[in-house]
């Protein structure tokens, strides 16, 4: 009779809490229900999922930006609430399927131009807090094109062999003999964050190269910088308040934002809280350099001189005559990493299209550069040269057919 009597108290107790959940909105279970959807919010900005999702500013995360790869182009999706052109029919189970293990509600393999290699390293309540952030966009009908491939990728099953030969699911694995700080830089900089999708050399088959993590990267046409401690290109001179205050505006004592780096400090870092940020940049400052730099032939005399000319008549208005510039408006010359990449395709990039310094809350002031498209295609490899090899730098010598090829993208 006692254990009956129990049962009954516990279940009247159980309906008891259900009611008040509901009577009282404001309340403790609401709260919850928010702190998971401000968490979800977080992540996803931390995830820079507006970037690749957003073709329309008025349509927020409603997809049908086209995304070109090597190997053909690929139409973001859509990811707002909507039941028949996006994800509001999915269930929790879909949802994580889709970032752990990159396959769809009907099974069928997602590219990954879509970084599953990277969600797969989230924990499940953090997958479920993403999605259940999305659920509160405002639902739009867009129905995004097929992926645009070349064969056999245009078949999806392809895809199949690619995840057996290169991909490994699993959440991220703390480091106990690490910082709690280092370790939350770590699951954001392998998982949400993506860096590696950017900035690691990928093979034949666009998949990472995993012996040269970080080790830069070409993008679009941009050669997405080296991470790790390479001392001339990479981050060995930098500090961790330099990464943070790079990524947090957008530019620093050392560099600025390229085009599609700035595009990741509006959506993404410049808006994640300062910790986040900070455990990034610890992270990063603690990859060690991986693979060597190349050994640099000094420029020929006549390139050098060439390119010092051409310098002196169209640079040091902004750079000045020894490089330092303007930090923080016109980024400096001398030990700039960016510069002296192995690959000179964002210098040729910033020198053919230009460049605008990003502006944000915390660096609103701005400063630009031209265009310098009627210099010939010498002119800007003996320029080019002449930076990279200036101040203490060293790169290898940029060639006319470089740039010709740079000019034809």
């Amino acid at each position: 009779m006692q254990g009956r009597l129990g049962a009954t108290r516990a279940i009247l107790a159980t309906l008891l809490f259900y009611c008040l959940c509901s009577a009282f909105a404001s309340g403790e279970c609401a709260a919850a229900s928010e702190d998971v959807i401000a968490r979800g919010k977080a992540l996803t900005i931390a995830g820079d999922c507006a970037s690749c999702h957003t073709a329309d500013a008025a349509k927020p995360f409603a997809g049908g930006k086209r995304i070109d790869t090597p190997f053909g182009a690929i139409t973001s999706p859509n990811l707002t609430p909507d039941r028949e052109t996006a994800i509001g029919d999915w269930s929790d189970d879909d949802f994580l399927r889709a970032l752990r293990y990159g396959m769809s509600p009907s099974g069928a393999h997602y590219y990954p131009a879509f970084p599953y290699p990277n969600f797969t390293r989230l924990i499940r309540d953090d997958i479920l807090a993403i999605r259940a952030y999305l659920a509160t966009l405002a639902p739009v009908s867009n129905k995004v094109p097929p992926p645009e491939l070349r064969w056999p990728l245009n078949y999806r099953v392809v895809m199949g062999a690619w995840n057996y030969l290169f991909f490994t699911p699993g959440i991220f694995r703390p480091d106990q003999g690490r910082s709690p700080e280092w370790n939350r830089g770590g699951y954001l900089v392998e998982g949400l964050a993506h860096c590696g999708a950017c900035h690691t050399p990928k093979n034949a088959f666009g998949a990472d190269r995993r012996d040269q993590a970080f080790g830069g990267s070409m993008v679009q046409g941009m050669f997405a910088p080296r991470l790790d401690a390479a001392p001339r290109s990479g981050l060995k001179s930098w500090s961790v308040d330099d990464v943070v205050e790079y990524l947090q505006s957008g530019r620093n004592a050392h560099s600025h934002a390229g085009p599609l780096m700035s595009e990741v400090v509006v959506n993404s870092t410049s808006k994640m809280s300062d910790a986040d940020v900070r455990a990034i940049a610890v992270y990063l400052k603690a990859l060690p350099a991986g693979a060597s730099e190349p050994e640099v032939t000094p420029p020929s005399p006549a390139q050098m001189k060439n390119g010092e000319r051409i310098y002196r008549g169209a640079c040091i208005a902004c750079h000045e005559l020894d490089g330092s510039g303007a930090p923080r408006i016109y980024p400096p010359l001398p030990g700039n990493a960016n510069l002296q990449s192995a690959n000179p395709a964002s210098t040729l990039r910033i020198i053919l299209d230009g460049a605008q310094s990003l502006t944000t809350p915390r660096a609103p002031n701005a400063g630009s550069m031209p265009s310098y498209p009627k210099l010939t295609d010498q002119e800007i490899a003996d320029v080019a040269t002449y930076m990279r090899n200036s101040w203490g730098n060293a790169a290898p010598a940029v060639t006319a057919d470089e740039v010709a090829r740079a000019r034809r993208r």
